[in-house]
């Protein structure tokens, strides 16, 4: 596959690596993507405008997210890292004691490992960089995923609906109503979510089928359409969220707008398996049956 044009802004994965595992650190040694990201993006100044600028060909992936997603996989592949079936991430272990990982080495791990020893806590790994990491110079593992994404914008509208009405029962909603009236400002719809059979919440939701970023200025008039019985908003969109955007759902001194982007609805979906079914794969380790 040919190589395509970066933007040189944003960092190359192989910078990536030590401030992913950095952000960890920080974050108690586990947490979800949203979270690194949010750190990462912190910790190395990045400018809202970086932040937001898409992946290549996709609608609902930042280049930003697409490379720390991959620089995940390189550390899990390595053994540095593991990830939960909740898409929780966590440093293994043998590596909480680590302050600097080889990065070099753990950029090229491509594909599954078996086991490396992790470095003495005070090694210090001076580290080559390499452009070659941030082309796509590899099979891409989530194509279903770009499909789904295509399927999803294609839907019927109608059928979209409904598909959102019952992906939001799955998760846990109830009485769950679509509503279109005139003067609704902007809500798609109603439910109520049952929080361990004994707390319920009436939210509001908004799911907007987009190809590209949301910005902060749907966030506010979201909440601003809520009405006073609503104690919970749900915005979900097919495509991404800003960093404005993100920032001014979780703004502390207004009611919070809980956010679910393209990736975690397809996620969800995939959980709940509402028309996809998984496919089993499997790593062959080439040199055990060499040394058999």
């Amino acid at each position: 596959m040919g190589k395509r044009k970066l933007d040189k802004r944003i960092p190359q994965r192989a910078d990536l690596i030590q401030p992913m595992f950095d952000a960890l650190k920080k974050l108690g040694g586990s947490a979800k993507n949203e979270e690194l990201l949010s750190c990462i993006i912190e910790d190395l100044h990045i400018t809202d405008e970086v932040a937001d600028i898409l992946h290549t060909g996709t609608t609902n992936v930042s280049e930003l997210e697409y490379r720390a997603k991959w620089v995940r996989t390189y550390m899990k592949n390595y053994g540095v890292l593991e990830n939960s079936s909740r898409g929780v991430w966590s440093i293994k272990p043998a590596y909480m004691s680590v302050k600097k990982l080889d990065v070099d080495s753990i950029a090229q791990a491509k594909s599954p490992a078996f086991e490396h020893p992790a470095p003495s806590p005070d090694d210090a790994v001076n580290v080559p960089k390499e452009d070659g990491l941030d082309t796509e110079d590899f099979d891409h593992t989530d194509d279903w995923r770009d499909k789904l994404a295509e399927v999803l914008q294609n839907m019927d509208p109608y059928g979209f609906e409904r598909l959102t009405q019952r992906l939001l029962r799955e998760c846990g909603f109830s009485q769950v109503k679509v509503t279109k009236k005139s003067g609704d400002g902007g809500i798609d719809g109603t439910g109520k979510l049952l929080i361990n059979g004994i707390f319920s919440f009436n939210v509001a939701f908004q799911c907007k089928r987009y190809k590209g970023v949301v910005g902060a200025n749907e966030i506010r008039d979201f909440r601003g359409s809520l009405p006073q019985h609503i104690e919970k908003g749900v915005l979900m969109t097919t495509g991404t969220f800003s960093k404005a955007a993100r920032d001014e759902a979780s703004d502390p001194a207004k009611k919070q707008i809980d956010l679910v982007d393209g990736e975690e609805f397809i996620s969800k979906i995939a959980e709940y398996e509402i028309g996809v079914q998984p496919v089993i794969t499997y790593a062959i380790d080439e040199e055990f049956f060499k040394k058999i």
